[in-house]
């Protein structure tokens, strides 16, 4: 009876060292989990949203038949003509635009910056290269002379058949009111008519009539329509 009581106190003593040992080990991957929590937390997002700048296209010193495909990097993203220019939204970086009428594309190299506003008329280049295959009407010219708008419309036949042709030109200004003192958009309008035959361009002049005011100021006329007879 003496020589089990100290082995029976040795095997108890045993087991609560090793359930101490157990409870130390556990404790290991929680403090290695907790640290590993706070590191993610304190990790800085890389990705960033790529920002934007405008980009206007124009032709308005350029009429053509059909409207023409604008391009950006190649891929088709709408279409300009006269008398509606395309505003466009495009990211930041270098980009290649272009203007197709037919199988003619002109194209131009610009930087987007955002905040920075950039305007491109392809007008001079279309005139230049394109062959105008069609009937069509172009404006070459305007004079403001007082409140009347000089405006010199080009007609241009290539085909065999005489045409009688009319166009409706557009005009946009603004001005100061006289007796408000505030500013004013308006527009205005009128039709010229041409008899051009077979293969010829004929230049007609159209008066176009501004309201009177203080610092008026247009924006260059467009063919907004044509007719050929």
């Amino acid at each position: 009876m003496k020589l089990i009581v100290p082995c029976t106190l040795i095997t108890i003593f045993g087991l609560i060292l090793a359930a101490g040992c157990v409870t130390v080990t556990s404790k290991e991957p929680v403090n290695a989990s907790s640290n590993s929590t706070n590191s993610r937390v304190t990790t800085t997002p890389t990705g960033v949203a790529p920002l934007n700048g405008s980009l206007t296209v124009t032709v308005a010193g350029f009429s053509y038949p059909t409207n023409l495909s604008v391009l950006v990097d190649n891929k088709t993203v709408g279409s300009v003509n006269p008398a509606a220019s395309l505003y466009l939204m495009v990211p930041e970086g270098n980009h290649t635009i272009g203007v197709c009428a037919d199988f003619i594309c002109e194209q131009e190299n610009v930087t987007i910056r955002f905040g920075k506003y950039v305007t491109i008329d392809f007008s001079e280049r279309l005139h230049r290269d394109v062959v105008i295959l069609e009937p069509t009407a172009q404006v070459i010219n305007s004079y403001k002379n007082g409140d009347v708008l000089l405006v010199d419309v080009e007609f241009i036949n290539p085909t065999r058949q005489d045409h009688q042709m009319s166009a409706v030109i557009s005009c946009g200004y603004s001005y100061i009111d006289t007796r408000t003192n505030l500013k004013m958009a308006e527009s205005t309008r009128g039709t010229v008519m041409k008899d051009v035959r077979a293969g010829q361009r004929v230049t007609e002049s159209l008066n176009l009539y501004l309201v009177n005011g203080n610092s008026l100021s247009h924006s260059f006329p467009v063919v907004e329509e044509l007719k050929v007879k």
